[in-house]
């Protein structure tokens, strides 16, 4: 308890702010420190991206990011800075008061949530005698630990290979060695950063060969599901929005859901029925955050096209949280990026106010009547107990049917072709027997299927 207090009082003297110490239990867990640079006149640490959330809930957010990788988190806090040191982006003073509470701590890992260049990053390690993780390097490491499928590893491999290629410059001491050289010519030889760079440029080759013959598998199965109009509902969200449990909620599927950052990365897909007919295919995908790193964007940007094919998005918020608005702010941009402009398409996104269990009373009621009132109203929904639930599947039924025609159609009863094509093509809504023998049917159609629809009437017989 001596060290840990000694420790404090360093952490104090470092101008570590609203910092927390979790002593925890001895269970092998790898300790770990959690900082938060933060510029002068600013709110955030990373400029424009990250200005729409405080520094306290950056905090929050990045040692919630460290716990999702099994890390015991010793010290945490936000780290005020004048202006960053090209050496090791923290002053010198900082640095050795920082490694003494390190030190103190037996932490073993350094998170520092701000992006660190190769040389800051070899320093920090150095003079913490600590192996360090800069903001990307923590989201990698949790992806590449959640990734299940083939398809989720190979992403997941890509994006960190990506990552550590653009930090091979001068990053670590053995890769100033030189090879001697082979051949007729023979030469000064390579360097094993040459040898280690071309050794992740052919492994990248590679998998973006492998993820090119999953990309095609994906948009064979799209045109598929497009030429049996299987429309698609696909959820987005901040991570932890409560997407998967919704999931589970609306599909009653049995997807891993757990209130934690990156609980699950996998795109899973489940067949909804309505109660009263009719179905679509809900569709899961990757949470958002803010800065979510480049690599992993270009990374899952095939899995992201599954949102681009969508009918229907829903953008799944948490609104018991006080970042809700700035989640909102981080999800329409890497929505844009894809190239979905979430404002322009407000027709074909709704809003799904999440976790309203985790509000009072009068918030809950204050909540309710700003989702009627917005500009794009908003459904208010409790994934967890299934408040709302019910509403947000009438919802999306209305938005899904908006384009659709209802048609009464008769058939005799002997053109099993033609009552074939209506189940095929159609949504049966209801389906009577009629006194001459032949059959009513009430359909709702598409659009551009509705020309075949009059083809099959008019043919003789029908």
């Amino acid at each position: 308890m001596k060290t840990l207090e000694r420790s404090e009082r360093a952490a104090q003297r470092a101008g570590i702010n609203d910092g927390e110490t979790t002593a925890g239990d001895d269970d092998g867990a790898t300790r770990a420190l959690v900082i938060v640079p933060v510029l002068k006149g600013q709110s955030g640490p990373q400029g424009a991206a990250a200005l729409a959330l405080s520094s306290e809930e950056r905090l929050e957010e990045a040692v919630g990011l460290a716990i999702a990788i099994g890390l015991d988190v010793a010290f945490s806090g936000t780290v005020p800075l004048a202006q960053i040191k090209p050496a090791a982006l923290l002053g010198t003073g900082k640095v050795e008061e920082i490694g003494a509470i390190i030190a103190a701590a037996g932490v073993s890992v350094a998170i520092v949530d701000h992006p660190l260049t190769p040389i800051q990053q070899r320093n920090l390690e150095k003079a913490w005698n600590a192996k360090v993780l800069d903001r990307t390097g923590l989201i990698l490491e949790i992806f590449a630990e959640r990734a299940l499928s083939k398809e989720g590893r190979l992403q997941v491999e890509l994006a960190r290979l990506t990552y550590q290629k653009s930090r091979l410059v001068r990053s670590w001491t053995h890769l100033e060695r030189q090879r001697g050289g082979f051949g007729f010519l023979g030469g000064p030889g390579e360097t094993q950063i040459e040898a280690d760079r071309r050794a992740i440029g052919e492994r990248i080759d590679v998998i973006k060969n492998e993820l090119a013959v999953s990309e095609r598998t994906r948009r064979l199965h799209r045109k598929r599901r497009k030429e049996t109009d299987q429309q698609i509902v696909s959820l987005v969200g901040y991570t932890n929005a409560g997407k998967s449990t919704l999931f589970n909620a609306l599909s009653g599927a049995g997807v891993l859901a757990k209130d934690m950052l990156f609980a699950t990365l996998d795109p899973t897909l489940r067949r909804v029925e309505f109660a009263d007919g009719g179905a679509f295919i809900l569709s899961d995908t990757v949470g958002f955050i803010s800065d979510l790193p480049t690599q992993l964007i270009v990374a899952f940007h095939a899995t992201l096209e599954e949102i681009l094919e969508a009918d229907l998005i829903l953008h799944v918020r948490d609104i018991a949280s006080a970042s809700s608005e700035a989640q909102k702010i981080e999800v329409e941009r890497v929505l844009a990026e894809i190239g979905i402009d979430a404002a322009a398409q407000a027709t074909r996104v709704i809003e799904v106010w999440n976790k309203s269990d985790l509000l009072s009373e009068d918030e809950r009621s204050a909540v309710g009547k700003r989702a009627e009132n917005a500009a794009h109203p908003a459904v208010l929904v409790s994934a967890q107990t299934g408040e709302g639930v019910p509403e947000l599947a009438s919802a999306i039924r209305i938005r899904l049917q908006a384009h659709l025609r209802t048609r009464d159609v008769v058939v005799s009863e002997a053109d099993g072709a033609f009552i074939h094509w209506l189940y095929e093509n159609t949504e049966v809504i209801d389906r009577r027997g009629r006194e001459d023998g032949s059959q009513l049917f009430q359909v709702r159609v598409a659009p551009e299927r509705e020309h075949d629809l009059d083809l099959h009437i008019a043919r003789p017989g029908s």
